[in-house]
């Protein structure tokens, strides 16, 4: 079902992470393969740091944390992945197509969420696979290794010293290794700010 994806990037770690069979059986009917997906690879490290899965007992609490930043996306969320620059894939209860959930993009350095056009599989064996540089700005992770920048490890996400919508430049000067929760917690609390929001 995700083969296109299995030959395009190769699995470079694995944790054990909780499980939770209750949400991949709830969620399969609207994304056929999440079980498969999730069950098989979640925990998964892809492309030294480019590309992760969560583990199905992570599931649930990184929904809440990012709907904590992205209130207006409260109750329809399932977040299945997140990529380098800590971004998160989170399937969209609101927008389903042909009976299938489709992909939805949250940036928290940008505060900005976008909708992919596609559902769970084809979200990773094509719009992972032919579009990599668009979906996960590859090019840019390339170049943070270049430039000396060391892959992120599991709970990490490489990310803006200063936020995008702060003013912070869109380059690797302004990127450093930040922990995962911290850095959504931080963005959220900058981002909710901002907007006049409690970040509660």
């Amino acid at each position: 079902m995700f083969d296109q994806f299995n030959s395009s990037f190769q699995l470079t770690n694995l944790e054990s992470r909780e499980s939770n069979q209750s949400i991949l059986t709830a969620v399969e009917p609207y994304a056929p393969g999440f079980s498969q997906l999730i069950g098989d690879y979640g925990g998964g490290t892809f492309e030294s740091g480019l590309y992760r899965l969560h583990g199905s007992g992570d599931l649930m609490a990184w929904t809440e944390s990012i709907t904590a930043v992205f209130p207006r996306f409260a109750n329809r969320l399932v977040c299945f992945a997140f990529d380098w620059l800590g971004r998160h894939f989170a399937l969209d209860r609101k927008r389903v197509v042909d009976g299938r959930m489709q992909v939805l993009l949250l940036e928290p350095g940008a505060g900005e969420a976008m909708q992919v056009p596609a559902d769970l599989q084809a979200f990773h064996n094509v719009e992972l696979v032919e579009y990599r540089n668009d979906a996960l700005a590859s090019d840019f992770f390339s170049r943070w290794i270049d430039s000396g920048g060391a892959p992120p490890a599991y709970n990490q996400y490489v990310g803006y010293k200063v936020p995008l919508f702060l003013g912070g430049s869109d380059d690797e000067q302004n990127l450093e290794l930040s922990d995962m929760d911290v850095y959504w917690t931080i963005c959220g609390q900058l981002l909710n700010s901002s907007r006049g929001e409690s970040a509660s």
